[in-house]
C-alpha cells in the first residue's frame, strides 16, 4: 500500500523501471475500483480505468503524470491509502477479480 500524497512519484518511479510487457494494478482499499497500466512500448503505456467510469487511455511517460492526478482525483477520491499490485506479464484488459471487503 502506497500513500495517496505521493503516489504520482513513486508510481513515475515505477513505471520508468517496468519492463514491457508488464503491467501494475492500482486498487482502493476497498477493491472495488481499479486503474491497470501496461507498458506496451519504450515510451508507451495503455492505462484502464474501471470505477466511477470506465475508459482506456493510450499515453507516453512525459504525460503520465497529469493523466494520473486526473485518475487518482476521480476513481480515489476519499482514499488515503492505494493498493499498488504488480501483475508481471500482463496487458491492460487482464482485470484480476480480487477479494472484495
Amino acid at each position: 500500500m502506497i500513500d495517496k500524497a505521493t503516489a504520482i512519484p513513486t508510481l513515475i518511479n515505477r513505471l520508468k523501471k517496468l519492463p514491457v510487457g508488464h503491467a501494475i494494478d492500482l486498487r482502493t482499499y476497498k477493491r472495488n475500483r481499479s486503474v491497470v497500466i501496461a507498458r506496451t512500448g519504450d515510451d508507451e503505456y495503455e492505462v484502464v480505468e474501471k470505477g466511477f467510469a470506465d475508459e482506456r487511455f493510450s499515453t507516453s511517460l512525459g504525460r503520465m503524470k497529469k493523466l494520473l492526478g486526473i485518475l487518482l482525483k476521480r476513481e480515489f477520491p476519499r482514499s488515503t491509502k492505494i493498493r499498488l499490485y504488480d501483475l508481471g506479464h500482463s496487458d491492460a484488459d487482464n482485470h484480476i477479480n480480487r477479494k472484495k471487503i
